[in-house]
């Protein structure tokens, strides 16, 4: 899980399981508009679902920090020629 980590440091299990987890509040979350070339408008916004604070240091000494996110992702304006026929629902009206 060294992804995100800074080159030369490895991230591994032990400093995971330390890891301090840190609450959060949204201060802003914001869209990241794209328009790809068939015209479609694509939205997306990264959601953090937790902070963990490891017990290891960058070089400048900052702490490291490791996220749990998910991507959200909406479509907009999609041509409808590029749209697939609307399948019929499995879900039945109660």
């Amino acid at each position: 899980m060294s992804r995100g980590a800074p080159p030369g440091i490895r991230i591994t299990q032990r400093d995971l399981a330390e890891g301090i987890e840190v609450d959060f509040s949204e201060e802003e979350e914001h869209w990241n508009t794209y328009k790809l070339s068939d015209g479609t408008l694509l939205k997306v916004k990264l959601v953090i679902r937790g902070v963990k604070r490891l017990k290891r240091y960058n070089p400048d000494g900052s702490p490291i920090y490791v996220i749990q996110s998910q991507n959200v992702v909406r479509t907009l304006n999609i041509p409808k020629e590029i749209k697939a026929k609307p399948k019929e629902s499995t879900f039945k009206p109660v």
